[in-house]
């Protein structure tokens, strides 16, 4: 499969919701996927640390993007979405920034299972998710 990661962010334009939030597609190959977010006073809860949601926003992004690579790079597939999602927050960051890696452990026709870890631009681990996703015969 062709990857071309402005064809992928293009298609990912859509999800307004992480682009508001100020998420960001770094990279992107087979084997992994890398979202990025700088840490602003909207992200900090009551208490003045990353918001949980935020973080796993984050992942999930990541998540979203490793599980419909080839229908974000132009196959005519349906779209892949969390089935369920397990999140360990580890962590409360001190950076400035947070990272998000994806890498697939299973992919099958319909289901798959990935990995995604956060950390902080001081590589300090701040979550771990796990996401499981149903690839669906709905196409976008």
């Amino acid at each position: 499969m062709e990857i071309n990661l402005e064809k992928i962010r293009a298609f990912f334009s859509a999800d307004r919701y992480a682009a508001a939030a100020g998420i960001v597609i770094e990279s992107v190959t087979e084997d992994s996927v890398v979202c990025g977010m700088e840490i602003t006073a909207m992200h900090r809860n009551a208490g003045g640390a990353v918001q949980g949601g935020a973080i796993f926003t984050l992942a999930d992004l990541a998540f979203a993007v490793h599980s419909n690579l080839a229908l974000a790079s132009g196959a005519d597939l349906g779209i892949t979405v969390g089935q369920s999602c397990s999140i360990s927050y580890l962590k409360s960051s001190r950076g400035s920034r947070l990272t998000a890696r994806s890498v697939c452990l299973s992919k099958g026709r319909n289901v798959s299972v990935y990995r995604i870890s956060v950390e902080d631009d001081l590589g300090v681990p701040i979550a771990e998710m796990c996401g499981n996703g149903f690839t669906t015969a709905k196409k976008p």
